[in-house]
């Protein structure tokens, strides 16, 4: 089990992820839980310290400055471990959630936390600080000694309840004495009251069990020659963000975490993208995990009921349709950058650009699982409602991949993946009915956007595709004509749009997503999938030793954990924006999986 030391660029992201696919937890390189949401990924926090440093929350485990403090996962699991030494005394904190098949088959994934401290030698001293903050710090919370746990307890907009279950001296603990620690113990954060107490060997039996479910879910994963252990680290990544009860697949774990330091471009990423989620499914599907793939298609059809219903662009992890948008006046923010919002207005945006990508992910469950009949059925059913809705608007302007919020336009990359949705549809047809009927039909509607896109996209003073039609703008979003098959990557159109946009939009090596000012000014981090979408264009233009450089130098702006945000700041490269970035880990693997 190697020790990483935190990020290099101090300001960073240093925060490991654990989780069980039901909620998530972020951990500070000093063990402090600084957030986490209970009972589910969208519920309210019960320690947001990452929002707002004095009331947000956390619950930290704190020794004296001789003890130097390591962090890594455990091999091949997504247990963290934070090591405190000083050379004579020593002790490891193991986090997890608990995530392990029980007797009936069922998955045991309760909403909870379990701290199991190691002890490893000498006579360790620590104290606790222990400070949940329930319903996002609104209001008081009061926590209480009970006999047998602690619960804390808030009763003011909302009223909410939080137990802590521990061997250690429950007064010492909440009240932050120092504590001698001389074997091992543990502390069980449980949103609901236990009906069974817990004790330190159920805890090291569930610890052992945890462990073997991340062990058996990495051996099924391919192992590769190159990049094995950041493949494996992102693929782990993805799992964490996804909902089981659902199939639903998070963009990020948390909310409001700003591009930039100190403006408002802040936002609720606790939701399922129809972009984000199809791109990760097909991306973990090709790691073998199928029942992730499923679980997703399955959510896809619970959503879309009735024929004529139109895709929305995101929904929450439940199948919520309407996620309104509001504001925590309360909270200062990350680091002082408010608004800190909860819920995404971008729901009702019009983005034409999901529906080819749903149809490559459809197209895909189809070609793949062909036994699946009767599913395939309703699959069917939403691809002719897709293309009769495609066949009405790609002529439309919208939003766009980077949601503008108060302008339309010929975005070139929605555009793009229209012409992907009916190329996808002709595909499924000729699977499903060996092209009898609707592939005939649709074909010259493919041949109409392909014609559009080349006419209207191409810029002759620019040589390259542009950000939308008739424009000089450049966007890292049409490198992805290449990658769902638009153009080949040796066409001498493609080949000068990715000369272009390096020369355009590179900046010490992480691509801009564009430069014309947006509803917020000109951005000024990098979106950190772009930089890979690079990458991966220079290595199918034939530049493969070029990409292979830039995605090595790219691996080291990760966090200690090898973890990515969905920001890295131009100049400093440290990480900002929501953590951690669904787009960013599936955008390293498909890049890692290029040189493989």
């Amino acid at each position: 089990m190697s020790k990483k030391n935190p990020s290099p660029h101090s300001e960073s992201l240093n925060l490991g992820i654990i989780g069980n696919c039901k909620s998530a937890a972020l951990i500070n390189s000093d063990s402090s839980i600084d957030w986490c949401c209970l009972p589910q990924f969208d519920a309210a926090s019960v320690f947001g310290k990452i929002l707002d440093e004095n009331i947000g929350g956390q619950f930290k485990i704190e020794c004296d400055s001789s003890y130097i403090i390591t962090q890594s996962y455990v091999h091949n699991t997504s247990i963290l471990c934070t090591r405190f030494s000083n050379g004579q005394d020593a002790f490891e904190v193991m986090d997890y959630m608990p995530r392990y098949k029980k007797e009936d088959n069922v998955y045991y994934a309760p909403p909870e936390i379990t701290r199991l401290l190691k002890y490893i030698k000498g006579a360790p001293k620590f104290r606790v600080i222990y400070d949940p903050r329930l319903e996002y710090a609104v209001g008081e919370t009061k926590t209480y000694v009970k006999e047998h746990f602690i619960v804390s307890v808030v009763d003011d907009k909302n009223y909410d309840t939080l137990f802590l279950y521990s061997d250690l001296d429950k007064n010492a603990l909440v009240s932050g004495q120092e504590i001698n620690l001389t074997q091992d113990q543990y502390m069980c954060v449980s949103y609901n009251e236990k009906i069974n107490l817990p004790s330190l060997e159920h805890t090291l039996f569930e610890f052992e069990r945890t462990k073997v479910y991340w062990l058996n879910w990495c051996h099924k994963t391919p192992t590769f020659k190159h990049y094995n252990e950041e493949i494996l680290r992102s693929a782990m990544t993805l799992k964490l963000l996804t909902f089981e009860k659902t199939g639903a697949v998070l963009a990020a774990a948390t909310t409001s975490l700003p591009e930039t330091i100190g403006e408002v471009r802040n936002w609720d990423y606790r939701f399922c993208w129809i972009r984000d989620a199809s791109m990760v499914i097909k991306v973990i599907a090709k790691l073998g995990h199928t029942q992730i793939v499923k679980n997703f298609i399955r959510y896809i059809i619970d959503l879309v009921p009735d024929k004529n219903e139109k895709l929305q662009i995101m929904y929450g992890i439940s199948g919520e349709k309407t996620l309104t948008e509001e504001t925590l006046e309360h909270l200062d923010g990350y680091q002082g950058s408010r608004p800190v919002r909860v819920g995404n207005a971008a729901y009702t945006q019009k983005q034409n650009d999901i529906y080819g990508i749903l149809m490559d992910v459809i197209h895909y469950q189809i070609d793949s699982y062909p036994q699946d009949d009767e599913k395939h059925e309703e699959l069917w059913t939403i691809v002719k409602s897709i293309v009769w809705v495609v066949d009405n608007n790609w002529k439309l302007a919208d939003k766009g991949i980077w949601e503008f919020r108060h302008e339309d336009r010929h975005f070139t990359f929605s555009k793009l993946l229209c012409w992907v949705a009916v190329d996808r549809a002709i595909k499924i047809s000729n699977l499903i009915e060996g092209g009898k009927k609707a592939s005939a039909k649709w074909a010259a509607l493919r041949d109409e956007i392909h014609s559009d896109i080349m006419k209207n996209a191409w810029n002759e003073k620019k040589q390259a595709f542009t950000q939308s039609y008739h424009s000089e703008h450049l966007d890292a979003s049409v490198l992805l004509m290449e990658y769902y098959g638009f153009i080949d990557g040796k066409d001498p159109k493609y080949v000068k749009t990715v000369k272009a946009i390096e020369k355009e939009l590179m900046h010490d090596g992480l691509l801009y997503r564009y430069k014309n000012e947006d509803d917020f000014g000109l951005p000024s981090s990098s979106f950190t999938v772009c930089t890979f979408w690079f990458i991966n264009s220079l290595y199918k233009i034939g530049e493969e030793e070029k990409a292979k450089a830039q995605f090595d130098k790219l691996l080291t702006y990760s966090n200690h954990l090898g973890l990515f945000s969905e920001d890295i700041d131009f100049d400093s490269k440290r990480l900002l924006g929501n953590f951690p970035q669904a787009y960013s880990h599936l955008a390293l693997i498909d890049n890692a999986l290029n040189f493989n």
